[in-house]
């Protein structure tokens, strides 16, 4: 992890060192082990660093090529370099002192704008080009670094954070109404958007040119829906699976110091510790692997320790151990989190992560493997179930849910009602005018009976937020529109295993972990995110996904071995929920019931104050649901952002200490 940032004025004004410097020492948080400025007539292009690989120990950047004419700045772990160095003609050279910069500036010479698509790894750069006078600019393929950009007028600038864009006197801090609409109804496919007009992200996977005052951004590259991979046996399978897993942690080990992992107990973050302790095994390594867990003393619905245990029983492991409940979900000093986030806190669970990385921090440890969201990248398969349904294969059907049902502790019966009835029989009917109309009469029947005793509606979208200000924003039409790219996802298992990892709302979780372990000088690594096991568990038979009602099927097959049975059998995980709520309800009590007088006035413009005063009154005696505690905190977090944001519209406030 390092910290870029650069400026780029079109009407030839030069950039000022001074400004640059401030940019710097916004984002001195993320990189303490080096900063320098680069600048030269209108161009400014700036640097700071962390050493996380054995490669960066060298490194000096920006850095420029013998000519002068390009120049890099570049926070990037690159993976394949040693096919780059093949491909390149570097062989020659001292490989061992070529840092992840120089090979992407070599790729640039070769490839021009198309080296992206060579690449494999983390990175986002940006490369001045002063032949033709271009910036070029690339966010790697699922956005787990960080790019944000702002382009009105005579000025383009680009930071890893956007509180280094706003060191920009040029750059006016003025809200952006349509992003708050979307965070208060869960909404994240847009992906360029943040909560400041004019200052956007690069999608991933994107490239960005400016020149002659034009940018152009353009996709590289696609995840395909529809390759499948066709193999002998599922052996050869979950072989396969193996190596590749293997080598998506063995690539994320690369470090100058001994990296850890995060250890819930569940089946992702086991999967990775106990593959990286096995590579280490396997290298002759017999340091101990620092491993990082969340235990819940008081909430045992939430506590995880038996697996994590299992886990660190095998030996080899140094654990460290946050205890949860003891944590308020707001942290101690929010406005800490509120300046490095940039934006509304709304990930409910992040302050489990921070006590982590904190921990972290003060053992050395500089790289954390992560597991986040293994679920979506080797798929639970369940959609398969569906499209058993859909082409009339009972016997098969029959099989995979009593089987689902038996494993994961479920009713039989209400999986096969709900799987023939809804995706088996009704699309019959709706092809059939007779029958068609007697379900109409049946519903409507249903209908009349079912409300009179249960006259309450169900919970609208637009709970909680002022009519106003949808009708305002036409937030209506992006929620109809994000609804329908949901339904349209749902073809077929495989369409709806790709919508999963297309998802808006994973790049911005990527980006909200980084800035949260940037916080601490850490960076973050996540295997499950690595583009040769996404394409490859994509390209997978749905059966190899599912089958004898286990979901994850090639996962469980292919680390058999690696992991515990205790882990790899697993049928769920423990629900963080009550957890969350213990900590939200023991701590923050009275900041909500504060909230009434101060925070919600904040949010008057955005928020329906009844609804939100009642689900407060009902959070003060516990009874409140799930969905109005969420109301009750993106309402609460945006209030106390909003609150900040007026501080820094009198001046850009320095960093707090953390």
């Amino acid at each position: 992890m390092s910290g870029i940032f650069g400026v780029y004025y079109f009407d030839g004004q030069p950039a000022e060192p001074n400004v640059l410097q401030k940019m710097s020492d916004t984002l001195a948080h993320r990189g303490s082990d080096g900063a320098n400025i680069w600048c030269q007539d209108n161009v400014g292009l700036g640097h700071r660093l962390l050493w996380t690989t054995p490669e960066s120990l060298l490194e000096v950047q920006p850095l420029a090529d013998n000519s002068g004419n390009c120049v890099i700045t570049a926070d990037a772990r690159i993976d394949n370099r040693d096919e780059l160095i093949s491909h390149l003609d570097l062989k020659d050279l001292n490989v061992e002192k070529l840092t992840d910069a120089d090979l992407i500036l070599e790729a640039y010479h070769k490839w021009g704008e198309n080296c992206p698509q060579e690449l494999l790894g983390d990175f986002a750069f940006a490369i001045w080009d002063k032949r033709e006078q271009k910036l070029f600019c690339a966010r790697d393929h699922f956005g787990v670094k960080p790019f944000y950009y702002y382009s009105v007028g005579g000025v383009f600038a680009f930071a890893s954070e956007i509180k280094a864009i706003l060191c920009l006197p040029e750059v006016p801090q003025k809200l952006n109404e349509v992003r708050i609409g979307d965070y208060l109804t869960s909404m994240f496919e847009d992906r360029a958007i943040t909560f400041y007009q004019n200052i956007l992200r690069l999608p991933p996977a994107h490239s960005l040119t400016v020149s002659n005052k034009q940018i152009e951004i353009k996709s590289y590259w696609s995840l395909n829906p529809n390759k499948e991979l066709i193999l002998d046996s599922n052996e050869e399978y979950a072989v396969q699976f193996r190596k590749i897993f293997t080598e998506a942690v063995s690539c994320r080990l690369r470090s100058y110091t001994q990296p850890g992992t995060m250890l819930s107990g569940g089946l992702d973050s086991s999967s990775i510790t106990c593959t990286a302790r096995k590579i280490m095994d396997d290298e002759g390594i017999t340091t101990k692997l620092p491993t990082f867990s969340a235990v819940f003393d008081e909430v045992k619905e939430s506590d995880e320790r038996i697996y994590i245990d299992t886990v660190l029983n095998k030996g080899g492991y140094e654990p460290n151990y946050s205890h949860a409940d003891r944590i308020s979900p707001l942290t101690d000093d929010l406005e800490q989190v509120m300046w490095h986030q940039d934006e509304p806190l709304f990930a409910f669970n992040l302050f489990l992560n921070m006590s982590l990385y904190d921990i972290a921090r003060k053992q050395g440890v500089k790289v954390i493997l992560d597991g986040f969201d293994g679920d979506s990248t080797v798929s639970h398969g369940v959609g398969y179930l569906r499209d058993l349904a859909r082409q009339g294969k009972w016997r098969v059907l029959f099989q995979e849910t009593k089987g689902y049902a038996r494993n994961f502790d479920l009713s039989f019966w209400k999986m096969q009602q709900a799987y023939i009835l809804k995706y088996g029989i009704n699309p019959l009917i709706e092809k059939s005018k007779l029958l068609n109309q007697g379900r109409r009469l049946w519903r409507g029947l249903i209908g009349r009976t079912k409300s009179k005793f249960n006259p309450q509606p169900a919970t609208s979208w637009k709970t909680g937020l002022n009519s106003d200000f949808v009708e305002q924003i036409k937030l209506e039409q992006r929620y109809k529109a994000e609804k329908k790219l949901l339904i349209e996802s749902q073809i077929n298992q495989r369409t709806d295993h790709h919508h999963s990892l297309v998802r808006g709302v994973m790049p911005y979780t990527l980006e909200v972990l980084d800035k949260a372990a940037a916080a601490y000088n850490i960076e973050l690594r996540f295997p499950f995110w690595d583009k040769r096991l996404v394409e490859f568990c994509l390209s997978l038979p749905p059966e190899q996904k599912i089958r004898q009602g286990w979901t994850r099927m090639i996962m469980r097959q292919g680390l058999k071995g690696i992991l515990p049975p205790e882990i790899e059998w697993r049928s769920g995980k423990s629900n963080l929920g009550p957890g969350f709520r213990h900590g939200f309800f023991t701590f923050e009590r009275q900041r909500v019931e504060s909230m009434l007088s101060q925070q919600f006035k904040d949010t008057a413009h955005y928020t329906d104050l009844a609804s939100l005063k009642t689900a407060c009154e009902k959070f003060m005696v516990q009874k409140t649901s799930g969905e109005e505690e969420i109301q009750i905190w993106k309402s609460l977090t945006l209030g106390l952002w909003l609150q900040n944001w007026k501080k820094k519209t009198t001046g850009l406030k320095s960093k707090p200490d953390i």
